[in-house]
């Protein structure tokens, strides 16, 4: 038996090794396998966020989930025109809907806008559907009559109006105006795509800017506006398309912005997306609007009946003109006019270029220049006449300068018509080196220069100023100079001043027309402000002196954009303001291609001759 004790010590020892070993192994196999259920429990302050304005709610939502939230990718335009809309009649669904919304907010503050109304005996009616779209394509349509005899969700509300979530749509500022009108909302930080397509340079100007051709230009997709579609459920194929076509064009259109970022980012901030859209954001688009169809519209039968405007109440039955910045509500006291692009425009009532010639005492060709100059030399009797054709007038004493050669720009005639395209009945003087820029030039580079001023007729001058504000945000991105925000103005927007102005001016122009509550709400607000109890109604005095308030305040920290890029190209001296001026003059060849400048007009032009006179001692020195 002795003998058998080793072994047996052995076989013990083996299997409580093996039987360690697999206790072991379930263990980690246990470890290692995913919970096959997952489960939220909701937080109890829940019903208290839902309770916070809009705004804060996305803040909420967004930091909540700062660290834990998956990447953004932004889909494409087929995969965002697939979702499917819901369509909201009380507040019940929208509670149901809002939260999904809200989150998609908190991720990319951006929403797709569109309203549409129908017309009545060629009277518009009120708007009946509100349609928003987040980037994702999630789109509710909001059946606005529905809610009548009820007020509309304080999250919509609150969600139109806020400062920090962009709202893009072609004619989102009429729709604004329309809101406010029929139901006292109020649209802030809105942005055309049409001044976003111009500024890509997407679509020309010759081309329709209605947001169908911009869907079929841009993005390839066709909406179909036939009114076969309109009238059966249009509500949520057509309506709904529309909203989603605008967010798919607001991304596509800021293409080479976002590429410099990755594909997938966290999210896309409400900053970020501003600083794309600068000098855009509640600018209203005065473009081409003639012949009584709307500039939304491609042709004018079925777009002409779906968007003939009505005047608002205490107007002219002409298109109200579009008002500057945030301003939603129409001043009842003025009577502003919609005009098409390039009209409107003060063509000159005589010629730019008499071509009349100056010589000095020997006879040499000194420059080309107006008659009423030319005859002053004469009246004055320091210059005699020479020639009546061509008109010449010789100076009796020496000139402070001379031409280099007889090969000069300011000896050649020049024909008075449009550089661009030749027409001749209509034109007006074009700063080519705009004046914003010109004027903090030194005396050198801008006294007696007329080498940038050319004639353009009204449409080109109209389209010239477009492709003029592609550069001017360039030279905004690249010198930190920028156009339309705080420190791009000189006086900046009291928020709370402009809010009481924008309800008095909603009560004097909808007046009854409002809800009850709506006409409460803009009421209170009025009455805060003025210092009016609450017992009593305001009057139509104390309503018209808050529809007349003063918004703006000075803003000390001022600069202005042209004087921010001059002293940036001042830093290189001379030759930096001469960049400057090559890289306005290139693209002005560039964006329009003239067929007719005048004889030896150059990018270049003058300076040689500076450069020869001063060198690199000329003072630029910028206040």
């Amino acid at each position: 038996m002795a003998h058998q004790r080793p072994l047996v010590a052995i076989v013990t020892l083996l299997g409580a090794t093996f039987g360690g070993l697999l206790v072991w192994r379930a263990f980690s196999i246990k470890k290692k396998r995913p919970p096959s259920v997952q489960r939220e429990t909701p937080l109890p302050v829940a019903a208290e966020a839902d309770r916070r304005p809009p705004h804060e709610e996305i803040e909420a939502v967004e930091c909540e989930k700062t660290c834990a939230a998956p990447p953004v990718s932004i889909p494409t335009s087929d995969q965002l025109l697939a979702v499917r809309p819901a369509t909201v009649s009380s507040e019940e669904e929208w509670c149901h809907l809002w939260p999904s919304m809200r989150e998609d907010l908190a991720a990319v503050p951006i929403l797709g806008l569109d309203c549409e109304w129908v017309s009545a005996n060629g009277h518009a009616q009120v708007v009946s559907l509100l349609q928003l779209a987040s980037y994702s394509g999630r789109c509710v349509l909001v059946r606005l009559q529905a809610f009548s005899d009820a007020q509309l969700p304080p999250d919509l509300v609150e969600v139109l109006r806020d400062p920090h979530v962009l709202k893009a749509g072609v004619g989102c500022h009429d729709d604004g105006k329309r809101l406010t009108h029929d139901y006292g909302l109020s649209l802030t930080c809105a942005v055309d795509l049409r001044h976003l397509a111009l500024r890509q340079k997407q679509v020309a100007l010759s081309t329709r800017l209605g947001l169908k051709s911009l869907a079929a230009d841009v993005l390839n997709v066709s909406l179909d506006k036939s009114p076969e579609l309109r009238c059966s459920d249009w509500e949520i194929t057509y309506a709904a398309r529309d909203a989603q076509v605008s967010v798919a064009l607001f991304f596509h259109l800021l293409g080479p912005h976002l590429k410099a970022h990755p594909t997938c980012a966290d999210r896309l901030s409400y900053a970020a997306l501003a600083a794309y859209c600068q000098g855009l954001v509640d600018v209203p688009f005065r473009g081409r609007g003639a012949g009584g169809v709307d500039e939304h519209s491609d042709d004018g039968s079925p777009e002409k009946t779906r968007r003939t405007r009505r005047p608002l109440m205490g107007t002219s039955s002409s298109p109200d003109r579009s008002l500057s910045g945030d301003q939603r509500v129409p001043d009842p006291r003025k009577n502003n006019k919609r005009k098409p692009l390039g009209v409107g425009y003060s063509a000159r009532k005589s010629p730019l270029y008499d071509n009349c010639y100056l010589h000095a005492p020997d006879g040499q060709p000194l420059c080309t220049c107006d008659k009423k100059k030319a005859k002053w030399y004469l009246d004055k009797g320091i210059g005699e006449l020479q020639s009546e054709d061509p008109f010449v007038v010789r100076l009796l004493f020496e000139p402070s300068g001379r031409p280099d050669s007889h090969q000069d720009y300011y000896l050649t005639a020049k024909e008075n018509l449009c550089v661009v395209c030749g027409r001749a009945d209509s034109y007006i003087r074009k700063n080519i080196v705009p004046h914003e820029y010109r004027r903090h030039f030194p005396n050198e580079m801008k006294d007696h220069n007329s080498h940038d001023i050319l004639l353009l007729c009204t449409s080109c001058h109209a389209a010239s100023n477009v492709h003029d504000a592609s550069l001017k945000q360039q030279l905004a991105d690249q010198f930190a100079a920028p156009q339309g925000c705080e420190e791009g103005v000189r006086q900046l927007e009291d928020p709370d001043r402009r809010r009481v102005r924008s309800a008095a001016r909603a009560l004097l122009i909808a007046g009854g027309g409002l809800p009850k509550w709506r006409q409460d709400e803009l009421q209170t607000l009025v009455q805060n402000f003025l210092h009016v109890s609450d017992e009593r109604e305001l009057t139509e005095d104390e309503l018209r002196q808050a529809a007349s308030l003063e918004t703006r305040i000075s803003n000390e920290t001022h600069v202005p954009h042209g004087l921010k890029v001059v002293r940036a190209y001042t830093e290189r001296g001379p030759r930096g303001l001469m960049e400057l001026e090559r890289r306005w003059r290139q693209h002005f060849l560039s964006s329009m291609r003239p067929e007719h400048l005048p004889k030896l007009w150059c990018v270049q032009h003058n300076h040689q001759k500076l450069l020869r006179k001063y060198g690199d001692d000329l003072p630029v020195k910028v206040d």
